[in-house]
């Protein structure tokens, strides 16, 4: 169960009588609306509050469960002073900036609290204003944010959009308060506001509402054992939050420790029989020189020596650094014209788009690799699934045919965070092709480069499975 549904059982459990066991001795919740009522009457007397036309009986109908021996239905209205809040004029600056915080629906957080000074009244201001005393219970109840309930540790004053109570008794409030921001009121309350696109519940119809009324003795019963259960269940919530983050950044994370393993060459044992890299390399050359001197392929300036201080660690025996360039280059493609081929640009690779026919541009085959040279995913390689017009972002991806390509393929994607933050531009980040030519990497013996892929995909397919 998630801490958000567990916290709402709880306070559920409290305001239906489950969550601590009743006491036969305990001054019934009768007795308790007779002191309630006294402490009204004596307001009124003493001129502190009006009088006020009396709520209607709660009927048969109204009520949605049995409640435990000595407790009572009771309507909101009837355990306090309720009060709209108001905003004084904003056009006379002598009635802001004082000691009483004004609060707005932003300032009430989730969780009860109040976030105070944002915006305060002066003591003018408080006359033209609604003045709410400590231990008041306020509930937003107009907007998206309607039903969310705050407690206050000091005298306040709330604009238009917050309802508020305060108590007859103050002994009432914390009980008050874990009644409303129970599930059973604010159902109730969302009930009686018009589903509209600005849901409102008016102050009559606000104070109107239902709830359940335990002893007194038994309320502050209630109130200790949430004080010890809700820190647990908010305790709860905080490392299911890290969990879900952790759920979400871990499959990443082991497959980056799953790439870093295989380019160190950590992931699969060397075998002392394997041709070294060093073999490898020679014929990668010889194929080179062939090419340049049957003109298939321009010479080029050669790549700089990798230096002893570009070596970031020991390689195992077997393997050889070598720059990136000397294994794959970013080429354009063959030009062509008067053709119907669709175009292959990021979106229409992602299944995003529909097909998109031109008549000219760079042919790539189906089966080529292309990586992305500009925008923010610099780097992320494709492989074509047809023949097309490559797009304008992208360039072919040539990996020398004497390597593993799936072992290239996962170096790059290991490399791939590294040529996305380090990309030139700044309205369109290009990929920095000076940086991707020249980045050392360790080549493997061709047939552990085999090996390593085989390890790769098995491990992916588990992490795949884990989220």
């Amino acid at each position: 169960m998630k801490a958000q549904d567990l916290k709402k059982s709880i306070l559920q459990y409290a305001v239906q009588g489950k969550l601590v066991e009743q006491n036969p001795q305990d001054e019934p919740a009768s007795e308790l609306l007779k002191r309630i009522k006294t402490e009204k009457e004596q307001l009124i007397k003493e001129g502190k509050i009006k009088k006020e036309k009396p709520l209607p009986p709660i009927t048969q109908d109204e009520i949605p469960y049995d409640l435990p021996q000595g407790w009572q239905w009771i309507r909101l209205g009837e355990l306090g002073i309720t009060t709209t809040g108001t905003t004084p004029s904003t056009n006379k600056p002598e009635f802001f900036g004082g000691k009483y915080s004004f609060v707005k629906p932003a300032d009430i957080t989730n969780s009860g609290e109040i976030i105070y000074n944002k915006q305060t009244l002066s003591d003018l201001g408080i006359k033209n204003g609604r003045f709410i005393p400590k231990n008041s219970i306020l509930m937003v109840c107009i907007g998206g944010s309607i039903g969310k309930v705050g407690f206050t540790k000091k005298d306040c004053s709330c604009n238009q959009q917050i309802n508020a109570i305060t108590p007859f008794i103050e002994e009432l409030a914390d009980y008050i308060f874990i009644a409303l921001i129970s599930p059973f009121f604010y159902n109730k309350v969302l009930s009686v506001a018009p589903q509209t696109t600005l849901p409102i519940i008016s102050k009559g119809k606000w104070e109107s509402l239902i709830l359940p009324l335990p002893p007194l003795a038994e309320q502050k019963r209630i109130v200790e054992r949430l004080e010890e259960i809700l820190p647990l269940v908010d305790e709860y919530g905080k490392n299911e939050e890290i969990l879900s983050e952790m759920n979400q950044k871990l499959p990443k994370q082991i497959r980056q420790s799953i790439l870093q393993y295989a380019v160190q060459g950590k992931l699969v044992p060397q075998n002392p029989n394997d041709e070294p890299a060093s073999e490898l390399l020679k014929r990668i050359k010889a194929q080179k020189e062939q090419l340049i001197k049957d003109g298939k392929i321009k010479k080029e300036k050669p790549l700089l020596p990798i230096t002893q201080d570009e070596i970031p660690y020991e390689l195992p025996r077997g393997w050889e650094w070598v720059r990136l360039g000397g294994i794959c280059k970013l080429e354009q493609g063959a030009k062509v014209n008067n053709v119907r081929l669709p175009l292959l640009n990021a979106r229409y690779l992602r299944y995003r788009t529909d097909k998109q026919i031109l008549s000219d541009g760079q042919l790539v085959q189906k089966d080529s690799y292309i990586i992305l040279v500009d925008g923010e995913n610099s780097g992320e390689v494709f492989k074509v699934f047809e023949d097309g017009i490559m797009g304008s972002t992208f360039k072919l991806l040539s990996i020398n045919s004497n390597t593993n390509i799936d072992f290239i393929l996962y170096i790059l994607k290991y490399y791939q965070d590294v040529f996305r933050y380090s990309k030139k531009g700044a309205a369109i980040p290009h990929l920095d092709k000076e940086l991707f030519k020249n980045i050392v990497i360790g080549l493997p013996p061709l047939a552990e480069q085999k090996r390593i892929v085989a390890k790769v995909e098995e491990l992916m397919k588990l992490v795949d499975m884990l989220s």
